[in-house]
């Protein structure tokens, strides 16, 4: 029950004025972004492809809010920097939220769904319910393209999603030093488009467990888009013979691994970091003798055959035999690509995958997908799939509506904290809403031309 009184609050004199506030504003809301969210929703049909996914279980004569109210509820709230799922305890009545849903904003009797309600929806789903969640990533992402692209580099990276309680299948992770799940996700790194994530225990996955995950992303993409030249990029972590030998099975797919040395890679490389230290003792020589400062580093990039005993066959390794002041840093690179010099593929196409790094970043700090701490494994899959369809949606904003303005290349955060985060005066008449931003507002021309964009192109078809 609510208190009868709302609580009063003051703040110091200002201009010969006393200064009290109140909590009695009325339809009022600080999230116009929900309707924008709305609106990108509208264009890419990506929530109706994940309420398909699931099979709703409850009795008609029970349901208050569709499958599709409870995820655009979630989903547009998480998008709005509202993480936790009890938010929707005072969200529910939020005259903008309400809006984006669907339902009429003022009207007694219609509130959103509470937290209680949204905790059931995440404990209900199967692993076949998940399995199609993350499969319909996949399909947003392919008819995100209006062809097929002629190439699309797939990004892999797993991500720490350290736990705090008694989460199933949170192990203990040496690497990183605590409790943990280990999400791997997959993104295009082209263009930064999600192509769908999974979470996982925190132990460390088998060179068998990438290859069937990918595998599956792979025959998907295959399906539509049999032409396009794939090529998969990770760190040392994918340098398993599972993956190589997926790649050699599809004449349009190639690979870019991390590799770590060893006691026979290593002495391979042993010529180039001599060649780069001796190089490095007389660059550091010359700008002593003229007055300058030392370089930081010396790099040289090479070429050598390798061939662990696993692998299916030898593969090109790129050597980086970089020395610096602290000592000398070897690293390796192992691909199926023949045609790019070892400079330009290491430095230009493998070192381009800390982008992916970046994306993950934004989906863990600006969208909180590792707010996963609900007992139940599946659960917290599902939470992941709420923080993954937020950014699908803010990175679709950006991508077709934001392009050509100071917001194109924003992260999700600014995005949310510019655009989403404004104030705005709902009013309700019989035939039609009005919304009333401030006065003030500084992003007048940007939401001019967002709300054009957004409202004028047509709709895609519902998913089969």
């Amino acid at each position: 029950m609510e208190n009868s009184t709302s609580p009063q609050l003051r703040f110091p004199a200002s201009a010969g004025f006393t200064i009290r506030a109140d909590f009695d504003g009325g339809a009022l809301s600080a999230d116009f972004g929900a309707v924008l969210l709305r609106g990108i929703d509208l264009q890419t049909g990506l929530i109706n492809r994940l309420v398909s996914a699931i099979h709703d279980k409850r009795h008609p004569s029970y349901i208050d809010h569709t499958l599709a109210d409870l995820l655009r509820q979630r989903i547009f709230q998480t998008a709005s920097g509202y993480a936790d799922g009890n938010d929707a305890n005072t969200l529910r009545r939020d005259p903008m939220f309400k809006l984006a849903v669907g339902r009429s904003p003022l009207d007694d009797g219609n509130d959103l769904a509470s937290g209680p309600t949204l905790s059931r929806l995440e404990n209900s789903v199967s692993r076949q319910d998940i399995y199609r969640l993350a499969r319909s990533f996949v399909d947003a992402f392919i008819t995100s393209y209006a062809k097929a692209p002629a190439v699309i580099v797939l990004d892999m990276d797993h991500s720490e999603d350290a736990t705090h309680g008694q989460q199933e299948l949170a192990f203990y992770n040496h690497h990183y030093g605590n409790h943990c799940y280990l999400p791997l996700f997959l993104f295009e790194g082209l263009s930064g488009k999600l192509i769908t994530a999974v979470l996982r225990p925190g132990k460390r996955p088998t060179g068998r467990e990438n290859a069937a995950i990918i595998g599956r992303v792979l025959h998907r993409l295959r399906a539509a888009w049999p032409e396009t030249h794939i090529i998969l990029r990770g760190d040392g972590h994918f340098s398993n013979p599972e993956l190589m030998r997926l790649c050699q099975s599809d004449p349009n797919l190639d690979f870019i691994f991390g590799l770590a040395g060893n006691k026979v890679l290593s002495p391979k490389a042993t010529p180039l970091v001599e060649r780069a230290r001796a190089l490095h003792e007389t660059r550091c020589a010359n700008a002593r003798r003229v007055g300058q400062s030392e370089p930081t580093a010396t790099r040289l990039y090479d070429d050598i055959d390798y061939q662990a005993a696993s692998w299916p066959k030898a593969y090109r390794v790129v050597v980086k035999a970089e020395v610096m002041a602290l000592g000398d840093n070897p690293r390796y690179v192992v691909t199926s690509l023949a045609e790019p010099t070892a400079d330009i593929l290491y430095r230009e196409l493998y070192c381009a995958r800390g982008q992916d790094e970046n994306f993950i970043k934004a989906l863990k700090n600006d969208l909180a997908s590792d707010r996963t701490s609900d007992h139940a494994f599946l659960a917290n899959h599902l939470r992941l799939f709420y923080s993954c369809a937020a950014y699908a949606l803010i990175h679709g904003l950006r991508e077709n509506t934001l392009v050509h303005t100071e917001l194109a290349k924003a992260q999700p955060l600014s995005i949310i904290l510019t655009l989403f985060k404004l104030a705005v005066r709902v009013v309700q008449y019989k035939d039609r809403i009005k919304l009333s931003l401030p006065t003030s507002c500084p992003m007048k021309g940007l939401l001019a031309r967002v709300t054009e964009l957004l409202y004028l192109v047509p709709r895609p078809p519902a998913p089969a």
